[in-house]
């Protein structure tokens, strides 16, 4: 029976290190130190029972079983996000990775009279708020990779039946082993948006208005509209947004949901033109401008051409790179084609230290024409290789 989703969740007494939990397969994990805490759960190291590593490559997220979001992202997995399901997606598509981190494994575990769910995971690296919060704005060709890349993830989850519902930077993170590749994480929130087939219809109601990140947050659920493909593309655009341009148009109303709520509607109605003018000086906005006119565009219940939003993000269509982040310690990750991450354990290492510095909080119409109804074909694009994204007049244009 899943937990009731009325009541207030709270965060558990942490587990004791060493405790050993077995899951629903007879697989045992052994929990290691805890590495973050959310809003209702806990997150620790894992080791698997036979396969001791002083490396752990697993974490276990837990929360009282009662509690409603771990229940969420389990029952995401068990549907739409099995193992064998993202590889075969992986291969249907010519996709080097997605984005998804991979589930081993969950159970229920009692301690001190109270029961756990637990959930065993890909263990993810840092997160880009971090990244963000030291280095500003990044870079627009790694903008622009991180958009064409959640977009791959989007049309997986959206072709499973599932919205995400919560795309921010908080929840992209860097890869452990492959610090070159970035997953949306955090499943507590998503929405079945089309159970067996049956698209939700639209219907607003005000009292479930602004739920979500306020500042990235879609106008349907503004609305309090049942979330649909659109609101997950909506919000990577003003992802992006934030990400190249340092800050959003509405950020200093945040504590006034309907007036962020107003200027979202503003920006959509003026596009391209309200993002083109807004944005800083010297930042060339034309890409981001019109992945959002062509998502605006979208109907409540229409399915996105999503190689079509990769093209505008990539109009050379040029193969993709590691993504390269400066900070303040000078990580970079570089590669050159077909090679893997340059010095392997060496980039990993660097990016890891960074990541062990910082606390880790989360684990793992007209214009409709002129931007999207162009009628012409979008040419398969090359396999996706994780190589380096290189700067070109092309994509800067």
């Amino acid at each position: 029976m899943p937990p009731r989703r009325n009541e207030k969740y709270k965060l558990p007494v942490p587990l004791p290190e060493g405790k050993v939990l077995d899951d629903m397969e007879g697989k045992q994990w052994v929990l290691g130190k805890m590495i973050g805490s959310g809003g209702f759960g806990l997150i620790y190291l894992a080791f698997p029972t036979n396969k001791p590593d002083k490396d752990a490559r697993h974490v276990i997220k837990v929360e009282y079983q009662e509690n409603g979001p771990l229940f969420s992202e389990l029952k995401f997995y068990q549907r739409a996000a099995k193992k064998d399901y993202i590889e075969n997606w992986i291969e249907l598509k010519q996709l080097d990775y997605l984005g998804i981190p991979l589930f081993y494994g969950s159970g229920i575990t009692e301690f001190k009279g109270r029961s756990y769910r637990f959930m065993v995971m890909e263990r993810l690296g840092i997160d880009l708020q971090k990244i963000s919060d030291q280095n500003g704005t990044f870079k627009k060709s790694t903008v622009l990779q991180l958009g064409i890349r959640m977009l791959d993830v989007l049309e997986y989850i959206h072709e499973n039946e599932y919205v995400h519902g919560d795309i921010k930077a908080a929840n992209l993170l860097l890869g452990y082993r492959h610090p070159d590749r970035v997953y949306l994480a955090d499943y507590g929130l998503c929405y079945r948006y089309c159970p067996n087939g049956n698209h939700k219809q639209y219907q607003e109601n005000p009292r479930k208005g602004h739920n979500g990140t306020i500042e990235f947050t879609s106008v349907d659920a503004h609305k309090g509209v049942a979330l649909s493909r659109r609101s997950d593309l909506e919000t990577l655009g003003y992802c992006l947004l934030r990400w190249l341009c340092g800050s959003l148009p509405w950020e200093r109303s945040l504590c006034d949901p309907a007036a962020v709520q107003a200027a979202k509607t503003n920006l959509l109605d003026e596009l391209p033109e309200s993002v083109l003018k807004w944005a800083p000086s010297g930042s060339s906005c034309r890409e981001i401008a019109q992945y959002l006119v062509c998502a605006h565009n979208l109907a409540y219940d229409e399915k996105p051409n999503y190689q079509m939003f990769k093209k505008i993000l990539n109009p050379g269509g040029i193969p993709l790179g590691p993504l390269e982040f400066s900070t303040r310690e000078t990580v970079n990750v570089h590669t050159s084609n077909n090679q893997k991450v340059v010095s392997g354990k060496a980039a990993t290492k660097q990016v890891n230290q960074m990541q062990n510095r910082l606390i880790e909080k989360n684990i793992h119409g007209e214009r409709s024409a002129e931007f999207c109804c162009t009628g012409r074909k979008v040419q398969k694009e090359e396999p996706l290789t994780g190589l380096l994204n290189r700067e070109t007049a092309q994509v800067e244009g």
